[in-house]
């Protein structure tokens, strides 16, 4: 796969068209089944950290290149993913809620090895034209507890 330094404004995969990732409402996605099933294949997959394009919050057209977990492949052959953050969110500084924030610890997906949360307030849809690069897979037991919590929070199965 092309470095991400080689693709231009317009070609960041996921930022433009019908592959772009968005924020998707976790209350109104219908039906949702998570399943730990990643398969090294090049291909976004549940379980798997990958990167993509994730708009700011705002969403005024900015946003920037980030690692999400996949944690749900949708019937429409989307996926929903949560986005990481190597900010702390135990408390100990004012980045938010740490109720919001997952701990999942570090991880090849972080070349400098720092520690990582998963913000389960926000859940973004990804195509598969939309990933940027697999990163790995998260080990099952950190997958079934970011899962854990996104369960109780939305009621997904």
């Amino acid at each position: 796969m092309t470095a991400f330094t080689d693709f231009t404004d317009e070609d960041v995969p996921g930022r433009y068209g019908p592959s772009a990732t968005t924020e998707a409402d976790p209350h109104d996605v219908g039906p949702v089944r998570t399943e730990y099933a990643p398969a090294h294949d090049g291909d976004p997959d549940p379980g798997e950290i990958v990167w993509t394009w994730v708009p700011f919050e705002e969403n005024d057209g900015r946003g920037k290149d980030r690692p999400v977990l996949v944690v749900a492949r949708e019937a429409a052959g989307t996926l929903l993913a949560v986005q990481l953050t190597s900010k702390r969110h135990d408390g100990t500084h004012a980045h938010g809620d740490p109720r919001h924030w997952v701990p999942i610890g570090h991880g090849p997906w972080d070349r400098s090895e720092r520690d990582s949360w998963v913000y389960i307030e926000r859940v973004m849809r990804l195509h598969d034209a939309g990933m940027r690069r697999e990163a790995c897979a998260l080990d099952r037991g950190r997958f079934n507890l970011v899962v854990h919590h996104l369960q109780e929070r939305y009621g997904w199965s």
